[in-house]
């Protein structure tokens, strides 16, 4: 397992590199104050897979999922408070469907329909 360090030593990051020197597999992201900061698998030196961020004093910041690099599935993320924050889906990084928005005290307060738009 190969580890990074902050330039005062303390450890920032841990996981494995491919022979390439891209990050693959877990890998785990701390603060300073040596708390998770994120954590999820790469693959290729892209994220994939469920990943889950945290704020400095451990609460929840956001969690979703990548597919190649790019927020695609389920997201949600808190408020501060630890309520949630906002939740819904990616689809090849774009907002997709309804996403709703809450305040701190977990009451609705804004409810969208997003439309999955082709490239062009």
């Amino acid at each position: 397992m190969a580890e990074e360090r902050f330039k005062d030593g303390k450890l920032s990051g841990e996981g494995d590199y491919a022979p390439d020197g891209r990050r693959q597999g877990p890998w785990t992201f701390y603060y300073r104050n040596g708390r998770v900061k994120a954590r999820g698998s790469y693959q290729a030196g892209q994220l994939v897979g469920e990943w889950e961020w945290f704020r400095e004093d451990g609460g929840p910041l956001q969690r979703g999922a990548f597919v190649d690099g790019v927020q695609d599935g389920p997201w949600r993320r808190w408020h501060d408070t630890g309520a949630v924050l906002d939740e819904g889906v990616f689809v090849l990084g774009k907002k997709t469907g309804e996403w709703v928005t809450y305040d701190k005290a977990g009451n609705e307060t804004q409810r969208k329909t997003h439309r999955l738009r082709n490239a062009s």
